[in-house]
């Protein structure tokens, strides 16, 4: 696990610019740095030892003849087996890392090594002969990969600070990202909050050549749900592939340890996995606190338990930090408790395993019960439905009109996720500039399309996967993380795990009151049945109850009056007051701007 940095371009004084990239990120990798440098191309490597510690397994990396050099950030679980496979086709290894097949299965295999990867990853392979660059991030994006191109230069780095480091790279705020962070709450598709700044998006791969770049998909998850087992067959299938992926996930040369929320998918994995260890976080507030059961928890499966219980004051003092580590804004509350855990973890272990992506994959959340638990609503004809959400649209924000108005519209029109903060017309009501016409639709249309002959609880899952898990859970998972130089691992998202969920049918994820069901089945072969059937709180965060404490709703309101460069005060200030009040819940209203303001701060008005 590790950060890397590096540029194609001319820039005075290459290797102290490509130092000076890699410094921004020495939180990825603490242990040890190494770099490339020629007159065209500089790759620079920061280092978290996990597999074979020895320096060999220090990068950049390099093939036989030293043609080609590589930086890598993940952990490749299969590696053993296609080690033997590219031994046996005459490949001679010179460390015991994951990370030199990649370079000799590229030699081998050209761009066809990424299907054969089961890990996560991000990496880069300099072609010194040929002066071109190929990478490729994984399938599902667990680890993130950022570049920059404005046609002359060409830089690329795990995390989008390191750009900051270079001369070429010209700071500019792309404010067109304003009206789709304020539907939902994160950045979503290609497109960062810098201008000419891009996210490699999850199963592609790109060539970099003579200042061009291209970029291919070689991979895309398909959901295919049929009937062809029994729900017995589909619960040892499950119990199968989860058993296989947390094995998989422990191979380790240093100590494992796992997360654990209260919620069956940590639990599962604390137990299975038998670490050591487990780490949680919450509050004296008992409603917010995971605490007591997490305890309770890892005394019954004989493992030791670590936690924090954090303050407001320190929740509030680190905010401002984890934006910055953060990259771009992100109004998911729980990112700064994710930061604790990982601090608190990373003071007794190097590796977590983590239970994100159990939801995306089995039918988790609560949401996916509305097309049952309101079927007798959609037997009403669709044009009525429609006539009566424009009618009830002036008063759509108030408990049950809300309901006549969602149900008024197609899943394909309402459902964005399980976050949808503004609608565009109530978002251009407090913006001080032109909102543009690009709605969350342009977006998720796309994806809609693909599964457009599937059941609505699939299609709900769908856009999950590509929008919610990909842009909020997984991002916060690596960058939280990595700032406390802790790797975070998800079995759930393992290749295997995710093909063979794909095709279970809706009948076996939601049945009555109960979500994940065929999942719960193998958490109760494991698990207490009061465990297996809980629901998890997953690290929340009392925002609600803050935003009405004086020192808070102060801080905020601060915030508020020198935003006018981005957005009308008097509105979005009288958001806040009428939550204090307690007229309605404007919370994630209110934190999505106020995230948005103290972002900004971090990366345009103190750097």
């Amino acid at each position: 696990m590790c950060g890397f940095a590096g540029f194609v371009g001319e820039v005075d004084d290459r290797e102290q610019v490509l130092v000076n990239m890699m410094n921004t990120i020495v939180h990825r990798g603490p242990d040890s740095a190494g770099k490339y440098v020629d007159e065209d191309a500089a790759l620079g490597f920061r280092r978290l030892s996990i597999i074979d510690l020895s320096s060999v397994g220090d990068q950049p990396l390099y093939n036989e003849d030293r043609s080609m050099v590589l930086v890598f950030n993940g952990e490749i679980y299969n590696y053993k087996e296609i080690r033997e496979e590219l031994k046996s086709k005459g490949h001679k290894f010179s460390t015991n890392t994951d990370t030199e097949v990649i370079l000799h299965g590229y030699e081998e295999y050209k761009e066809d090594i990424l299907n054969k990867l089961r890990g996560m990853f991000a990496f880069v392979i300099y072609d010194i002969k040929e002066k071109s660059l190929f990478g490729a991030r994984d399938f599902y994006g667990i680890k993130p990969f950022y570049y920059y191109y404005d046609n002359e230069n060409f830089l690329f780095g795990s995390e989008i600070k390191s750009f900051l480091g270079s001369p070429n790279f010209k700071k500019e705020l792309n404010k067109d990202m304003l009206s789709q962070y304020l539907t939902f709450q994160c950045s979503i598709g290609e497109d960062t909050f810098f201008k000419n700044t891009y996210k490699l998006l999850p199963g592609h791969y790109f060539i970099y050549k003579d200042k061009e770049l291209e970029i291919k998909k070689y991979y895309e998850v398909k959901l295919e749900p049929n009937d062809d087992k029994s729900l017995e067959e589909w619960v040892g299938g499950i119990r199968e592939v989860i058993d296989n992926s947390v094995l998989a996930h422990k191979v380790s040369d240093v100590e494992v340890g796992s997360f654990l929320s209260s919620g069956v998918d940590s639990s599962l994995i604390a137990k299975l996995s038998s670490v050591d260890k487990t780490f949680t976080v919450g509050y004296d507030n008992k409603k917010y606190s995971e605490i007591e059961y997490a305890k309770e928890f890892s005394d019954k499966i004989n493992v030791s338990n670590v936690s924090k219980k954090i303050s407001k004051e320190e929740y509030f003092k680190e905010f401002s930090n984890v934006q910055y580590y953060m990259d771009e804004p992100l109004a998911d509350a729980s990112a700064v408790m994710l930061y604790f855990l990982s601090k608190t973890a990373s003071k007794h272990v190097k590796v977590c395993l983590s239970g994100e992506g159990a939801d995306e994959i089995f039918g988790g959340y609560n949401i996916y019960h509305e097309p049952y638990s309101v079927s007798w609503y959609n037997k009403i004809p669709y044009f009525i439905r429609k006539c009566i959400g424009i009618l009830v649209y002036p008063f759509r924000n108030y408990t049950g009109f809300n309901f006549l108005y969602r149900r008024s519209k197609k899943i394909e029109d309402r459902y964005i996720g399980n976050a949808f903060i503004f609608e565009p017309n109530d978002a251009k009501k407090i913006v001080n500039f032109n909102y543009g016409n690009k709605t969350y639709k342009d977006f998720t249309k796309p994806y809609y399309d693909k599964v457009s002959d599937l059941d609505v609880v699939t299609k709900m899952q769908y856009i999950d996967f590509n929008f919610w898990l990909i842009y909020d859970i997984l991002l916060k998972a690596d960058k939280m993380s990595m700032a406390n130089s802790l790797e975070v691992r998800v079995p759930y998202l393992d290749r295997k795990v995710i093909e063979y969920a794909s095709k279970l049918p809706s009948k076996y994820k939601i049945v009555g009151n109960e979500t994940k069901y065929a999942f719960r089945k193998v958490a109760k072969e494991e698990l207490a049945d009061k465990v297996a059937d809980k629901k998890k709180l997953g690290f929340p965060v009392p925002i609600r109850e803050w935003l009405k404490e004086d020192d808070v709703y102060q801080e905020v309101k601060n915030m508020f009056l020198e935003s006018e460069y981005f957005f009308k005060p008097k509105k979005i200030i009288k958001l806040l007051d009428d939550h204090k009040a307690g007229k309605r819940d404007n919370s994630r209203k209110i934190w999505t701007i106020y995230t948005f303001l103290v972002w900004y701060q971090e990366y345009f008005i103190k750097r």
